[in-house]
């Protein structure tokens, strides 16, 4: 009996271990901000959705989308977004920092996948860098994919689409 209790709590300990590891953060969310703007990180504001954002985010990722409001930061005619999508299974935390109507930065944050990790190197985000939306909701340009991590590419792409749309909605309610 006390083999089998040490056998179970051994396959518990690696099960909790695997989960632990699946789970990478790369950079503090509030680290982010302030590094985006090069400043504390101002007070975060709140974009509620009506249902012109509900459609158009739904559109973008092509699932429900079941939140009512979204946290951002603004400081003079910047924003960042922290949003989140699933890769295959868990989500993916992404900051996106939007100046001048294009992409700056995209950073993963925090990646819970078990494989995929890499669209967290510079390689990869730095694609990103001046992407704009085009009218149909598309982003200005290919972005690469990579073997293995098309879903955590895909993710990324969406959320970048999301976060553009988003920027320039709230430069629309500004004028």
């Amino acid at each position: 009996m006390m083999k089998l209790l040490q056998t179970l709590i051994f396959i518990a300990a690696s099960i909790l271990s695997l989960a632990a590891l699946a789970k990478s953060q790369y950079q503090a969310p509030q680290d982010f901000i302030s590094q985006a703007f090069n400043a504390p990180a101002p007070k975060a504001k709140v974009f509620w959705l009506d249902d012109e954002a509900q459609k158009v985010i739904e559109e973008i990722l092509s699932h429900k989308f079941r939140k009512m409001r979204i946290r951002y930061w603004q400081q003079k005619g910047e924003t960042v977004w922290i949003l989140n999508e699933i890769g295959k299974e868990a989500p993916i935390t992404v900051g996106i920092h939007i100046k001048d109507q294009q992409i700056a930065q995209t950073k993963v944050l925090i990646y819970r996948e078990s494989r995929g990790d890499e669209v967290r190197h510079d390689f990869f985000t730095d694609q990103f860098k001046e992407a704009k939306l085009k009218k149909d909701l598309k982003l200005d340009r290919h972005i690469d994919g990579i073997t293995g991590a098309t879903l955590s590419v895909r993710a990324l792409t969406k959320l970048s689409r999301i976060a553009l749309w988003l920027d320039s909605r709230i430069r629309r309610e500004l004028t």
